[in-house]
Order: C-alpha cells, then structure tokens, then sequence
C-alpha cells in the first residue's frame, strides 16, 4: 500500500487532464502550432492515475510521432543521448516498467541490437532525423505504431 506525502499541488497537477501545446517559428516567417489533439489513450485518464512510466511513454509516443510527421521520404526517426558515449540509435520500440523505468529498443550505426533501460528522472532524449537505411524503398515510420498500443490501452 502506498502511502506517499504529496503537496496540494502535486494532488492538483495529478488530477489535471493532460494536454499539449508547441509554438515553433519556421524560417519563412510562418509559424507552426503543434498540439490539442492526444490519443484516446491518453486524453481521457487523468495524470493521477498513471504511473511516471507509462506517463513519459505516452508522452514520448506522441513526441516521435510528431517528429516522423515532419521528416521526408529520405530520413527516419532516430535518437541521440547526452552525458556518454552511446551514441545514436535507429527506434525501433518504446516501453516503461512501471513504476518509473522506461525502455527503448532500436540498432546503432553499427547495425547492432540495442536497448536503452532508463528512469524517468533521467530521462533526456535527442530525436533525430538520419537517411533511410540502404536498399529500404521507404523509410521506417513507427509513431503512429506505438500510438496504436495507447489506443488498445483504452
């Protein structure tokens, strides 16, 4: 039984729905709005009854497919890390282990079987866009993928 303290503003922030929203500034002088619109899966439960795994999960899916929208033909998503030397990593799947682990899945520029164990607390994460492998006729998209997993969760 979990008995932990909580301030009243951590009782609020729990209760709360979440919600997303993103300005960026495009270098033609127009301007791009990102957000409002979340997946069942995650739109309908308050934060309060998620763990902070699944949570930074939900999060992350929605953040990946955000960035797939915006890449060409050419490039799939990846991500970098900061403070080692890993490296890069081609995504290849997400999870979390609740409470607080999350997991990430996916091969380095070497080809080789990675996975990335981290918690919550740590979590900090470079999305980046690196050419299609060779001989793919189209790049590998896994967003909306991992989006479908959030909407059986509902």
């Amino acid at each position: 039984m979990d008995h932990e303290i909580k301030t009243s503003a951590e009782v609020e922030e729990g209760a709360v729905l979440p919600r997303r929203h993103g300005v960026r500034c495009n270098p033609d002088g127009s301007v791009t709005t990102e957000g409002d619109e979340l997946p069942d899966g995650v739109s309908c439960t308050p934060v309060d009854g998620k763990s902070t795994a699944e949570w930074a999960y939900e999060r992350l899916i929605i953040y990946i497919q955000n960035f797939e929208e915006q890449l060409d033909d050419e490039h799939e998503i990846a991500m970098g890390f900061t403070g080692g030397d890993v490296g890069v990593v081609r995504i290849e799947g997400l999870g979390f282990f609740d409470p607080d682990i999350v997991t990430f899945y996916g091969t380095d520029q070497l080809g080789t079987k990675t996975q990335l164990i981290q918690h919550v607390t740590q979590l900090n994460v470079m999305l980046r866009a690196l050419p299609k492998q060779s001989g793919q006729p189209e790049p590998t998209r896994i967003g909306f993928r991992l989006a479908a997993d959030l909407k059986r969760a509902d």
